[in-house]
């Protein structure tokens, strides 16, 4: 995938694709190699790759995303059946999905998902065949009574269709593993997103895109890659599909998801800045999303979010966003406040910027003031138990792809990476006093410890692109583990772990409580820690400033669930054919049980039973895997270990688990 490259719409990616002849499709992954490696002109919306020294393909893409399959033009021989335009758009970040009008079968039941903004003033939603009528086919009328009481809604048939085929080209990609998805496949599944998205299910749609961008980073090695979001968006597609078969009633239209969120009025908001975050998303979208409360302490997010990569992300700090009649940049908003009259306002706390918007600029507060200081006053376990019920419902956050409010400003990219922050509701963010203790070293890098009410925490990078400043200021924070007692005050967002962990966004300035420092968007520097003691001074346990202690991570006799979520991203990294391979899984299944866990070694001998599972025809040949079984095995163990790692989070914090 080409951060160079303009996003490209999924739909014109699989038409892309379906049109190549088999001798090409072959060729595809070559193709697609060779694109990337060419170099990229971009002049205003054109792009242009100098495929050779006398041809040149064109990708058109107004707004910054191609939404057209006509849009990429090829000057070779063989176009526009040729390899090139299918290569490009196949390397080529996914674009969110468009506001494409849901199609249903008349008749049909009419679908739940919210008719799209548009870029002007809202349209009344378009009337359908089944509106005119009173019967169960008009959205207002009442449901069909039977004798026995109302006729549960259900999946149309086109959803059912559209689920099953989401289910087939998901458990091929899980079949073939990252490393084995070329880009056949990927498409093959872009194109039953678009299928699912013309049908109604804008939530599967949104999953199974970001299987397809979580797919590409791991094949490119994205260094931003993590398998944790490839095996979390293979599970959320393959559950939806299966639960869309039969649900009925509010299930239904949870599963369902909507296309866009809605913007209600809320009248008048005196806001006060919390803190800013950058947006960098593997989909190609960056920004800054500023974090604001009001006088109740609700949360409330002002973004700027649009097609970019790094770049933006670091830049859009300093460019003002435009809020009724002021505008701020987000660095500024951050620490001041906003008057706002007319206030509209999406179901994730996003602050609408329309025309009947009135805003001012007016004072912000510091953390340790009201209304600000009662986000810390929360006990935290509470603010756990309410973050891990937001885990619960994370995959909802999925519906949507770059929203827009009523006058068409755009949003947020959604949440098609869990590291995005663009359309989150702030239920996961973590309002905490630690104290900083030491540091430990992991596996991804160096993470802070602190105590927490009694407790150690981990407290880690929130992003590792170099381009933001979380690895450097981390770093630097842990200076301040040296000197014991360095008591900071913290916003994180909660990580679901067997340790307690989150992901470090905003802290105090250590030299000045009252004001706050955005770790990835501002830049410590040594002049901004505590003075070091002077040569004359005796060094004590508070003012020793030596290198940070470094403690090895803690041993615990915990419950091995981690062996059978090793082999769960195995699969979704190498396919089913890395399970296949004989090797420990009597002895680790056996282990499970040995723990009490004889569910998770059930499900770990299936799992390798179904890899290796492989029948004959009647002369003998092998015939190819059945890729259901496998991928219902798989998504077994990949829910039941999602399940235990929650209830060991809610362990180490010392709170009850939430109810899935």
């Amino acid at each position: 995938m080409s951060p160079l490259l303009p996003p490209v719409d999924p739909s014109v990616t699989a038409q892309l694709v379906a049109a190549l002849t088999p001798r090409l499709r072959k060729r595809l992954d070559a193709g697609v190699a060779k694109v990337t490696e060419r170099p990229v002109v971009r002049d205003g919306d054109l792009v242009r790759i100098a495929v050779d020294d006398d041809t040149d393909l064109e990708l058109h893409a107004p707004g910054g995303v191609v939404t057209r399959a006509e849009a990429i033009r090829c000057g070779c021989l063989l176009a526009p059946d040729c390899l090139h335009r299918a290569a490009a758009a196949s390397a080529a970040p996914v674009a969110e999905p468009t506001d494409t009008a849901i199609v249903e079968p008349p008749h049909a039941e009419p679908s739940v998902t919210e008719t799209p903004f548009t870029e002007g003033p809202q349209q009344a939603p378009p009337a359908s065949e089944s509106d005119s009528g009173s019967g169960s086919g008009s959205p207002h009328a009442p449901a069909p009574v039977r004798a026995d009481g109302p006729v549960p809604e259900s999946a149309t048939p086109a959803q059912r269709e559209a689920a099953a085929a989401l289910h087939d080209a998901a458990a091929a990609v899980l079949e073939a593993g990252a490393e084995g998805a070329g880009a056949v496949l990927q498409a093959e599944l872009l194109r039953a997103a678009h299928t699912a998205r013309l049908a109604g299910l804008p939530r599967a749609a949104g999953r199974a895109v970001a299987v397809v961008t979580a797919v590409r980073a791991a094949r490119d090695h994205d260094p931003a890659h993590r398998l944790s979001d490839l095996t979390a968006a293979l599970r959320d597609v393959l559950v939806l599909a299966h639960r869309l078969q039969a649900a009925t009633g509010p299930e239904l239209t949870e599963l369902r998801g909507r296309v866009r969120q809605p913007y209600t009025p809320d009248g008048s908001l005196r806001l006060y800045g919390l803190f800013a975050e950058p947006v960098l998303t593997a989909t190609g979208y960056a920004g800054t999303v500023t974090w604001t409360a009001d006088a109740a302490g609700r949360l409330h997010t002002v973004a700027d979010v649009a097609p970019g990569g790094a770049e933006r992300a670091t830049g859009s700090a300093d460019r003002a966003v435009r809020i009724g009649d002021t505008s701020l940049t987000p660095r500024e908003l951050s620490r001041a406040g906003l008057a706002v009259s007319g206030a509209t306002v999406s179901p994730a706390g996003r602050l609408g910027a329309g025309a009947g918007i009135r805003a001012v600029r007016a004072p912000g507060v510091s953390w340790h003031a009201e209304p600000l200081d009662r986000l810390w006053a929360v006990p935290v376990a509470e603010q756990i138990s309410r973050a891990l019920a937001s885990d619960l419902d994370v995959a909802k956050a999925y519906d949507t792809g770059a929203t827009k409010d009523p006058d068409g400003r755009n949003g947020g990219a959604g949440r098609h990476s869990r590291d995005s922050g663009g359309d989150r509701d702030g239920r996961d963010l973590l309002f905490l006093d630690v104290t900083l203790i030491g540091t430990v070293r992991e596996a991804a890098g160096e993470c802070l410890l602190a105590d927490c009410d009694g407790l150690t925490l981990r407290l880690a990078a929130a992003h590792d692109d170099p381009a933001l400043p979380h690895r450097e200021n981390l770093r630097l924070l842990a200076l301040l583990a040296s000197e014991r007692g360095a008591r900071l005050r913290v916003v994180a967002r909660l990580t679901p772990a067997p340790l307690p962990r989150a992901l470090l966004l905003a802290a105090s300035r250590p030299t000045d409580p009252a004001a706050h420092v955005d770790l990835g968007l501002d830049r410590l520097r040594r002049a901004d820690l505590p003075a070091a003691p002077t040569p004359d001074a005796p060094a004590t346990a508070g003012n020793s400033r030596t290198t940070p202690i470094v403690r090895p991570a803690a041993v615990a006799d915990e419950a091995p669930v981690h062996l059978l979520r090793r082999r769960v991203h195995q699969a979704a990294s190498g396919g089913r054919r890395v399970l296949a391979f004989p090797g420990s899984r009597d002895s680790e299944a056996a282990r499970l049980r040995r723990y009490g866990l004889g569910t998770a070694g059930e499900l770990l001998t299936a799992l390798h039973a179904t890899a290796a599972e492989r029948a004959r025809d009647p002369f003998g040949r092998l015939l190819p895997a059945d890729a259901g079984r496998f991928a219902a095995a798989w998504l077994g163990a990949a829910v039941y270990a999602e399940e235990v790692d929650r209830a060991l989070c809610a362990a180490a914090w010392g709170v009850s688990p939430s109810p899935s």
